[in-house]
């Protein structure tokens, strides 16, 4: 059995877990400004309400998860990319701060800076995680199992791409997300901007999947080499498929396939991500196996990990369920 790759897969899973979950209400955090009525702003906060935290674990689960079972990958990558991390910490504390204190406020003028501190901790910490998504991408560089590159490596026009790429695409999230839980003007909006979203985040992933190939030799081979082709080609025709399913799924005002379909297209372009990267956790030159803590390690961390990702997995599906339904303005969570 090869635990570096069971520990490879689950890793991959808790980021895609809190890029999905964490991501749709990131994106109500980006739409805020452009929501006009009181009403359909506490109701934009209140379908987040009872989640927003919890989303947060799968990002606990995947920085410690990492730090245990790829310590090397971990000590790589993060002197490489301490701007964007910190600036995504910071934002997310201060994001869960103006959250908590937008209901505290008594004023109508503190209810807005509150409300604009909720938007602007949404956007940097989106922002980061793209740029620092887009620095992996472009590589990093390595000698002697450390990071010997520039403070500022992580700052190309790449990674500022990628970091309005997820913005983007974290937007799309957060509407289809209120297409689902709202009603009336709220949804309606959201209908109308998940159609713009659409049509730019599609662009936008066509511009990095064509940058990305660019970026490195072995990403271009991986997906064109024969017969790699073949195999590989079904992940860019579904994409297509998907993204004209959306569209036309807004265009009928269904309300749940949105907001699955975006989740396909995530899922899709994680997977092309994946496949690009492997068998590289830090490209392109350190690889899962090398970065990868003793098996003993590996194995004993999987004894845990058996019995709280189960657990976690559980409480999430439990806690979207008791909160099912739509939020409206006669009862509210807070």
């Amino acid at each position: 059995m090869d635990y570096v790759l069971i520990w490879a897969g689950l890793m991959a899973f808790a980021v895609f877990a809190y890029v999905v979950l964490d991501g749709f209400d990131l994106g109500i955090g980006l739409l805020f400004p452009f929501i006009h009525q009181p009403d359909d702003k506490s109701n934009a906060m209140n379908s987040i309400a009872p989640f927003w935290d919890g989303n947060e674990t799968w990002l606990v689960l995947g920085g410690g998860g990492l730090y245990a079972t790829f310590p090397l990958a971990f000590a790589i990558i993060m002197p490489a990319l301490y701007v964007p991390m910190i600036v995504m910490l910071l934002a997310l504390i201060f994001r869960g701060v103006a959250f908590e204190f937008r209901w505290r406020a008594e004023t109508e003028a503190g209810i807005k800076r509150w409300d604009f501190g909720f938007t602007m901790g949404s956007f940097f910490a989106a922002f980061a995680q793209g740029i620092a998504l887009g620095a992996l991408v472009q590589g990093i560089e390595v000698a002697d199992r450390a990071y010997v590159g520039g403070w500022w490596d992580w700052l190309t026009p790449f990674s500022l791409v990628t970091g309005l790429a997820v913005v983007i695409g974290y937007a799309l999230l957060g509407a289809c997300w209120l297409i689902y839980k709202t009603e009336n003007h709220l949804q309606q909006f959201c209908q109308r901007a998940a159609w713009k979203l659409t049509w730019a985040l599609g662009v936008m992933i066509a511009t990095v999947s064509i940058w990305m190939l660019f970026k490195q030799d072995p990403y271009i081979k991986r997906w064109f080499d024969y017969p790699n082709y073949l195999y590989l080609s079904p992940v860019p025709i579904l994409v297509a498929v998907l993204g004209i399913y959306l569209l036309r799924a807004l265009r009928k005002e269904q309300e749940l396939a949105p907001f699955l379909s975006v989740i396909g297209l995530f899922a899709l372009s994680y997977f092309g991500l994946c496949i690009s990267f492997y068998p590289n956790i830090v490209p392109p030159d350190v690889t899962i196996w090398q970065a990868a803590s003793p098996e003993s390690s590996l194995k004993f961390l999987l004894v845990g990990s058996a019995v709280l990702i189960p657990m976690i997995i559980v409480y999430t599906a439990y806690s979207y369920w008791v909160f099912r339904g739509k939020v409206n303005s006669e009862d509210q969570y807070h």
